[in-house]
C-alpha cells in the first residue's frame, strides 16, 4: 500500500541524486551527507511507496520500473519546491513582492505619489496597488486584511488597528484671485457666512470637516457647487465658482488661487499611518511604511507648506 505519510523532500533529493550518480557513495558526496544517511532516506522512501526503487544487486545501481516512473515526478516536485524557496527569498530580499496601500483622496494626490516614486526607485521589483477611499472605509478594509497599510485622517479609533500619527496639517480657505476676500491673508469661519462654497463629494473627510466648522461657528454653508473632487477643486475655485476649504499642502504651490489662513480656532487634521495590529506585515509593507515616514521626516513633501505641516513622527 502506497502512503505519502512521512514522505519528505530530503528523501526525494536523495532518490534523484542516487538515480543520477548511480552510486550511493557518489550521491552522498553530492548532497554532502554520509552514505548511511542516503541509504536510510531511500529505504524510508521505498517503505512509504511500498516498492523498491533501485536494483541494488547491479553495479552501478539501476532503477526499477517503479523508480523509472518516479524519477520525472520527483524532479518536477523538487523544481517546484526550489521555485517556492527562490520566490520567498526574492520577496524577503524585496526583489519581488506586492503591497496594497490605501489613502484618502487628498493624501492619494499629494503625499502618496512622491513617497511611492521614492519607494519604486529603491524597490523596482515590488508592485503596488492603491486604494482610494474615505478614512472609515479604509479602516474597514484594513480590518478585513484587504490593505497592508493606509494613510488616513484620524481620530478614528479601532482596537484591531495600530496607528502612528505622522503630521498635523492646517486646513486653509482658497478663493479666486479676483474674489472679494482675495485682498486678505486671514479669515475666520464666520467671515465665510454667505460666501458661496465648493463642497467635496460624499466620502471626503474634508466635506464633514467643512460642515462641522460652519456648525460650530453657528452659521450655515452656502453651497455653490457640490460633489467636487480633489483633482478639480482648485480649478473650480480659480474659475470663481466659489471658495473651498482644503488641506494647505494641496493649495500652497498653486498660483491660480489665493490661500487664506484661518484665524483661531484654526482647522487642523491629523494624518496617520495605520496597519492591522494582529497581522504580521510583509517585508514590502514594512519597507513602504518606512519610506513614507522617512519621506516626511526629511521634509520633502512641500517646502512651501512647511509652516502648515507639523511633523509628529520622524
Amino acid at each position: 500500500m502506497i502512503s505519502s505519510k512521512g514522505l519528505t523532500i530530503q528523501q526525494l533529493r536523495s532518490f534523484v541524486a542516487v538515480a543520477d550518480e548511480q552510486q550511493f557513495t557518489a550521491a552522498a558526496e553530492i548532497l554532502n551527507l554520509a552514505q548511511p544517511s542516503i541509504s536510510a532516506q531511500i529505504r524510508l522512501l521505498e517503505r512509504a511507496l511500498g516498492t523498491p526503487l533501485f536494483q541494488r544487486s547491479h553495479r552501478p545501481v539501476k532503477l526499477t520500473y517503479a523508480g523509472i516512473e518516479l524519477l520525472p515526478l520527483a524532479r518536477q516536485v523538487l523544481r517546484s519546491v526550489d521555485n517556492v524557496v527562490h520566490g520567498v527569498s526574492e520577496v524577503e530580499a524585496l526583489r519581488r513582492g506586492h503591497v496594497t496601500v490605501g489613502a484618502t483622496p487628498s493624501l492619494a494626490s499629494t503625499l502618496l505619489p512622491s513617497a511611492l516614486a521614492r519607494f519604486h526607485r529603491n524597490y523596482p521589483g515590488v508592485s503596488t496597488t492603491i486604494v482610494e477611499r474615505d478614512s472609515v472605509d479604509l479602516l474597514e478594509e484594513l480590518e478585513s486584511a484587504a490593505l497592508d497599510l493606509a494613510l488616513v485622517i484620524m481620530p478614528v479609533p479601532r482596537p484591531t488597528l495600530d496607528s502612528v500619527v505622522l503630521a498635523i496639517e492646517q486646513l486653509v480657505v482658497v478663493v479666486a484671485r479676483d474674489h472679494p476676500l482675495a485682498k486678505r491673508t486671514r479669515v475666520s469661519i464666520s467671515d465665510l457666512d454667505g460666501v458661496p462654497m465648493i463642497i467635496f463629494r460624499e466620502g471626503y473627510d474634508l466635506r464633514s470637516a467643512t460642515f462641522d466648522a460652519f456648525n460650530r461657528a453657528g452659521i450655515s454653508v452656502t453651497v455653490a457647487l457640490d460633489g467636487a473632487e480633489m483633482g478639480s477643486v482648485l480649478s473650480l475655485v480659480a474659475a470663481n465658482l466659489g471658495a473651498a476649504i482644503v488641506p494647505s499642502i494641496v493649495a500652497t504651490d498653486d498660483q491660480s488661487v489665493k490661500v487664506l489662513h484661518l484665524r483661531s480656532p484654526a482647522l487642523e487634521r491629523t494624518i496617520s499611518l495605520v496597519r492591522p495590529l494582529h497581522h504580521t506585515p510583509s517585508r514590502a509593507a514594512e519597507a513602504l511604511s518606512k519610506e513614507i515616514t522617512t519621506f516626511l521626516s526629511e521634509n520633502r513633501w512641500s517646502k512651501s507648506a512647511s509652516l502648515d505641516l507639523r511633523l509628529i513622527h520622524a
